[in-house]
């Protein structure tokens, strides 16, 4: 493999999104030499479409403090989040905030000029009490705000950007430790070798495995594939979110974060419904809660138009609010629905929107997998951070304004971690060239043209099974079959051909790729939901309606090669009590 490009960096970072982009800016003000590989340019990654807002208990609106925050993850993530790496997340939120404002991002301001926070769903005080309002905005493109700000810093880092690369398999010695990645030139399709120390994930989520989904098209699951093709094992993929709010039939995003301004839902009676599943938090409840009560009042007949949506009122709000406050919502809703939220309302209706699973990670950031007789041994050299990895700071259900928050966070921390690496690992070890060969036959798979399969139709079928058979209500029969559809699906891989060759271009050979990727993420996220026999937040089994802490307080482990394995919830957090489980009522 000598013909093919070799770069060497001390650090490369797989994903330009908010969480790649910390960690980047993290070890290249630590003089460490990193490489961002990223398959669209760095700000068209997708923590740009984040809306709402990032949590931290600031107190500036209302009174707050961390270890409410960190209550309200753990009851949010129904008790199945690990409470060491959620303590350390809501312990490091105010710091986090404070340094994106120094780094420049524009956050909206109160009239004193501290920073404006927001109710969100899922946040109290004192444990359980009144509504909080903990959610720190730039208006409605808190995102957008962040990964611009982040870009920019980076630019001045001297970090050096593989801007539209795609990064096909990790790289490893001949006793398994990963030293980078093979990656090509989506322009030219010319191949590089990059060699590297460590190796960060952080390449987002798999939200294109569902046909009707807030996520953009990059959002394949490219990183957690790969490390699954690598040995490791994804955790809890069977807890994928559904943002309550997407436009109906559309999938766009309708911030949370309407609701903490006072929207509200009603149904074709014109009844707030949220009062009946939610007594207390009403539409602020958490988001698997709002969710499953919009499917049930379609479900029971109450849907507004044609039945097979909600509305989401803002307009009693008045118009100079929802343009301060949510200017891009009214915005999206004038141009794709010709509708003005400060005059009617919204047509709403639950939409695939978050992998709370993945690549699973300690709170530094290191990959972990178990190992005979231990309960996990880090990857040496291998991190993950952001909507890829698992911490798991999100459990069963993330809690909105939390995702922004896990990415810089643990992608801050990672780079900690790495550059205490690179301090311990001074020199480039020497790759095993099977390891190359084989990721370039993987790569030159995807250059078979002629009769066979087509990617967009396989990828339209597995988004309809995943939508179909593994959605917010589940049961064993309908997951029985998806499994059984799902098998069948990748078998058929092996028939895709990317079309005639004198009319190809490289954009072909990723969207094989995505779709590979996406149908490996679509098998761990099938078999892992088929297993758990419970409800517990985002999982939510019609035949099994309890939570069964007994038999089901424990991460479920999918790999390629053996399966589904179990271990345990971390339930011990830092330095403080832990939370026990209990109801979970909103």
């Amino acid at each position: 493999m000598a013909d093919i490009k070799r770069r060497q960096f001390d650090s490369l970072i797989i994903g330009a999104g908010g969480g790649g982009l910390r960690a980047a800016l993290q070890l290249a003000q630590a003089d460490a030499s990193v490489a961002v590989v990223s398959k669209v340019f760095p700000t068209r990654s997708h923590t740009v479409a984040a809306q709402g807002g990032m949590n931290a208990a600031l107190a500036n609106v209302l009174p707050d403090n961390w270890h409410w925050h960190m209550f309200d993850t753990v009851k949010g993530s129904d008790y199945l989040g690990d409470q060491d790496a959620i303590e350390y997340m809501c312990r490091a939120a105010p710091k986090a905030v404070y340094e994106l404002e120094h780094f420049g991002v524009p956050f909206s301001r109160l009239d004193n000029g501290s920073i404006y926070q927001r109710p969100f769903g899922g946040q109290s005080q004192n444990f359980g009490g009144e509504q909080a309002a903990r959610t720190c905005a730039a208006a409605d493109r808190t995102g957008h705000a962040i990964l611009h700000s982040l870009y920019q810093q980076n630019i001045r880092a001297k970090t050096h950007f593989f801007d539209e690369y795609f990064a096909v398999d990790l790289l490893k010695d001949e006793e398994g430790q990963v030293l980078g990645a093979l990656a090509f030139n989506i322009h030219d399709g010319e191949p590089v070798i990059i060699e590297a120390k460590t190796t960060l994930m952080a390449t987002g989520g798999a939200g294109q495995l569902y046909r009707t989904t807030t996520n953009a098209l990059i959002n394949t699951g490219d990183g957690m594939a790969m490390a699954l093709r690598a040995g490791v094992p994804l955790q809890d993929m069977e807890f994928f979110q559904f943002h309550p709010t997407g436009i109906a039939g559309h999938g766009m995003l309708i911030t949370e974060g309407a609701r903490g301004e006072g929207g509200y839902l009603v149904n074709a009676d014109g009844e707030r419904l949220m009062e009946r599943y939610a007594p207390k938090a009403k539409d602020l409840a958490s988001r698997d809660v709002v969710s499953r009560a919009i499917a049930t009042e379609v479900r029971e007949g109450r849907g507004c138009g044609d039945g097979n949506h909600v509305m989401l009122k803002l307009d009693h709000l008045g118009e100079d609010v929802i343009q301060k406050r949510l200017p891009g919502i009214r915005q999206t809703c004038i141009t794709f629905l010709g509708i003005d939220p400060a005059e009617a309302p919204i047509p709403v209706f639950p939409t695939a929107h978050y992998t709370m699973g993945g690549i699973p990670t300690n709170r530094y950031g290191q990959v972990v997998v178990p190992v005979k007789d231990t309960p996990e041994e880090p990857v040496t050299g291998l991190y993950a951070a952001g909507e890829c990895a698992c911490v798991s700071v999100h459990g069963a259900n993330r809690l909105g304004g939390n995702s922004l928050l896990d990415i810089l966070v643990f992608g801050r921390a990672a780079a900690n971690h790495i550059i205490e690496h690179l301090g311990e690992h001074r020199y480039h070890k020497p790759m095993d060239e099977n390891s190359i060969e084989q990721a370039m036959q993987r790569l030159n798979r995807w250059q078979q043209t002629g009769e066979g399969e087509s990617v967009s139709a396989l990828r339209t079928e597995l988004k309809a099974v995943m939508e179909e058979h593994c959605s917010v209500f589940r049961n064993e029969q309908v997951m029985r079959h998806g499994v059984e559809k799902i098998e069948a699906l990748a078998k058929r891989l092996d028939d895709v051909r990317i079309g005639d060759q004198s009319n190809i271009f490289n954009t072909a050979r990723v969207e094989a790729l995505e779709l590979e990727n996406l149908m490996n993420c679509g098998l761990a996220t099938m078999h892992s939901a088929y297993a758990r026999e419970e409800s517990r937040g985002a999982h939510s089994r019609i035949d099994f309606p309890e939570r069964d802490d007994k038999q089901w307080m424990r991460h479920s482990l999918y790999s390629l090669e053996n399966g589904l394995d179990y271990k345990p919830v971390r339930t011990k957090p830092i330095s403080v009590d832990s939370f026990p489980p209990k109801p979970r009522v909103y």
